[in-house]
């Protein structure tokens, strides 16, 4: 027992010591560690201090630097404005030095101006006082005249114009006689002459040209396949052929608008093709117009052809022959190119055949004077249709007189041979004959309005009526006003009248009726 409590004690002050070994050693260490800790945090502090400071160096660095650029910037700035300021500053100066030369310049006219004003106020007096002068003079010697002729003023005027008067008409009706010699001595021209106005017009059929062709469908619903997805058939149409197309409400039907005839039935006949075949997108519509293109090429040409060879004309340069069929598609104030050449041909023709002329070159001539209406390029020239048609016919050989014929049926040059006047005369009659062009009513009332305006403008006029679409004027007279003389003098009057305040087709003929009529009844 006593031996079990010493081991119990020896444990327990052997426990007491090696705890108290444990805690000096752990006191120690922990000792050396907080001087450990110690030196490694002053270490630390030391380093922050050196790279704060380097920090802070590049900080105010970088500071320095910015502010270095800033200040450049903002002197830069300055400097453009103080710059122009100054060149401000300068216009200022120059505008004012300026406006003080040109107030210097304006008072220097002033003055002269002044001086001028005084100068012809002193002119204009003494132009009144001569003036005054001359009015005492001319007074004082129509007075010393009127005691000699012991006539007045007024009665001796009088006097002076009936006898001027009577003078007036005896030198007209010698003239008038002197002309109807000269027309008896020259009979057969003037036989030639009304043989070439009154040559019966030829008829032909009549075709009103426009701007616009209807495309008709067998459907609404090949609209849309027409238009396309977001437009792109539609556009890739127009841009093909150049031609608008008007998609509206219109029920089986789309619009086709452009100026040019060609490309009118170009598109056409392409959207006839792609309607038929059905594949309608843009690479198809390409390729069919371009074939469409080639066909209607192809189709002038054989229409230039058969005209030519209808019309007996041969040797005539291809291109010109292509400028004929391209009238086809072309029309002047509603009349078809075409039709009005072929109708001027053949009146050259019967013309020249008549006067005893070639009536070959004649129909050549006729054929081939407006062909400066065809455009033969894409680019567009200012030259009259005249002009450039003869230059084309100059180009491609033709006769000289044709070319003459050509370029002066417009008078735009000179007549140098007989076919020239009969081509402007078959132009004329081709164009004025009733029905060949479109005009407006309004226009065509308003005519013949001025016609008998004209007639009722003169004394003793009773009635006037315009006949045959304007070309002839019957104007009844009263008898007791407008002796027979008169009556010829007065359809002369009237005549020159009309010639010269207006502008007709052809020519007007006037005819003055005067009669006398005595009726009693017998009861």
């Amino acid at each position: 027992m006593d031996n079990i409590i010493l081991v119990a004690v020896a444990a327990v002050v052997g426990l007491a010591i090696g705890f108290a070994i444990a805690k000096m050693m752990e006191k120690g260490k922990a000792t050396k560690t907080i001087a450990n800790a110690k030196k490694e945090a002053a270490d630390i502090i030391r380093e922050a201090e050196k790279e704060g400071e380097s920090i802070k160096k590049d900080k105010i660095f970088q500071a320095k630097e910015k502010f270095l650029e800033l200040k450049a910037e903002h002197e830069k700035v300055i400097n453009s404005k103080d710059k122009k300021i100054g060149e401000a500053e300068k216009r200022t100066r120059d505008k004012e030095s300026q406006v003080s030369s040109e107030l210097a310049k304006n008072k220097k006219l002033n003055e002269q101006l002044e001086q001028q004003i005084r100068e012809m106020d002193h002119k204009s007096e003494i132009l009144d006082k001569k003036q005054s002068e001359v009015e005492k003079l001319h007074k004082s010697q129509v007075q010393q005249l009127e005691v000699i002729s012991g006539l007045s003023a007024e009665d001796a005027k009088s006097q002076l114009l009936e006898s001027l008067k009577e003078t007036a008409k005896s030198d007209a009706m010698a003239y008038m006689q002197s002309t109807l010699e000269e027309a008896k001595l020259t009979a057969q021209q003037e036989a030639r002459k009304i043989v070439i106005n009154t040559i019966q017009r030829i008829g032909t059929e009549e075709a009103v040209e426009n701007c616009v062709s209807v495309f008709n469908l067998e459907s609404d619903d090949v609209k849309g396949r027409i238009i396309g997805r977001e437009g792109r058939n539609i556009r890739a149409l127009e841009s093909a052929t150049g031609v608008e197309i008007i998609v509206d409400d219109t029920p089986e039907a789309i619009i086709l608008s452009c100026f040019d005839s060609v490309r009118r039935e170009v598109a056409r006949l392409s959207l006839h093709r792609l309607v038929t075949d059905g594949r309608i997108h843009p690479a198809r519509i390409e390729e069919i117009v371009k074939k469409t293109e080639k066909q209607i090429n192809e189709e002038i040409a054989e229409i230039g052809k058969r005209t030519v060879i209808d019309l007996g004309i041969h040797g005539l340069h291809p291109e010109l022959i292509k400028a004929v069929g391209r009238m086809k598609y072309r029309s002047s104030y509603g009349q078809n190119l075409l039709q009005h050449s072929r109708e001027v041909a053949k009146l050259c023709g019967v013309m020249a055949a008549e006067l005893g002329l070639n009536p070959k070159l004649a129909k050549r001539a006729g054929l081939l004077h407006d062909i400066g209406k065809v455009p033969m390029a894409e680019v567009e020239v200012e030259t009259p249709h005249a002009i450039l048609g003869m230059q084309w016919a100059q180009k491609y050989g033709e006769n000289k007189e044709v070319c003459n014929a050509i370029g002066a049926h417009h008078d735009e040059v000179e007549m140098t041979t007989l076919i020239s006047p009969i081509v402007q005369v078959c132009d004329a009659i081709s164009g004025a004959r009733p029905g060949a062009r479109r005009q407006v009513l309004d226009s065509y009332i308003q005519r013949l309005k001025d016609l008998e305006d004209i007639a009722f403008g003169f004394n003793g006029v009773q009635k006037a009526y315009a006949i045959q679409a304007g070309r002839e004027l019957r104007v009844i007279v009263e008898s007791e006003k407008v002796s027979d003389d008169k009556a010829a003098e007065l359809s002369f009057e009237i005549s020159q009248k009309i010639q010269t305040d207006m502008t007709y087709p052809g020519q007007v003929k006037v005819t003055v009726i005067r009669e006398t009529r005595s009726v009693n009844v017998a009861k």
